[in-house]
């Protein structure tokens, strides 16, 4: 039977290092959190443990504490998941608006949210390559033609978006970050398996990463699955 791996996509708590103090100050223009209650939420053994909560008092709300290590969390309102950020030491702004999310402020934090706007670049890029395609059927092009071209743009597009999410992988194996997307990344799959790409992330990873909890989870029911399909196909081609 094909094994499932469900990650929490970019909400668990990931260990680094040793304690330390954060302070969180956020703004939002959106009228409906006015009054809510905010939640740092990470989860852990099946359940999800609150770090701090703050309420939206107009428009604007603070937290502050310690943490034991350095670890991604998500911002919930209620049970609603709102955004990622990393807690760790130092002042982390957030901000919210119906336009945008953002977190800065602090080294991690700054390099996610500068990931997650590469990845919406190269995302839109591959949005308007399909916009374009119809415009140019529509004005009255060859469609056989313009399809071959727009599939070679996409193609192109979406080698750039997974050298891009490899890339920030392999740069950040050791902290946080690394992991987090690898999860991002696996996601996308109905089900656990091993592409060359992931192949390539995981074997030209440290052992840290390799052994992470999720990390090696993933690659475990992957691999499995991956005989099991081997298995499958062997069987068809028996017939």
């Amino acid at each position: 039977m094909i094994k499932y791996f469900f990650p929490l996509l970019l909400i668990t708590l990931i260990f680094s290092s040793c304690g330390r103090k954060y302070k969180v100050t956020g703004t939002s223009s959106v009228n409906s959190l006015d009054g809510k209650m905010l939640f740092l939420k990470f989860y852990e053994d099946d359940e999800w443990n609150v770090v701090d909560s703050a309420e939206v008092v107009h428009g604007e709300f603070s937290m502050k504490g310690r943490v034991d290590s350095v670890c991604l969390v998500t911002l919930f309102m209620d049970d609603v998941n709102i955004l990622p950020l990393v807690l760790e030491k130092g002042k982390i702004t957030i901000s919210i608006s119906n336009n945008d999310l953002r977190v800065k402020g602090t080294p991690l934090n700054d390099r996610l949210y500068s990931f997650f706007d590469q990845r919406a670049y190269l995302e839109e890029k591959m949005e308007e390559s399909h916009r374009k395609e119809s415009r140019l059927i529509m004005d009255g092009g060859n469609i056989d033609e313009i399809e071959r071209q727009m599939k070679q743009e996409r193609e192109k597009i979406n080698e750039e978006i997974n050298q891009h999410a490899k890339s920030f992988i392999s740069e950040n194996y050791e902290n946080v970050l690394g992991p987090a997307i690898f999860v991002m990344l696996c996601s996308n799959f109905r089900y656990p398996i091993v592409t060359p790409q992931i192949e390539e992330i995981v074997s030209g990873a440290p052992s840290s990463f390799q052994n992470n909890q999720f990390v090696k989870e993933y690659m475990e029911k992957a691999r499995e699955n991956m005989e099991i399909l081997e298995r499958q196909q062997s069987a068809s081609s028996d017939y």
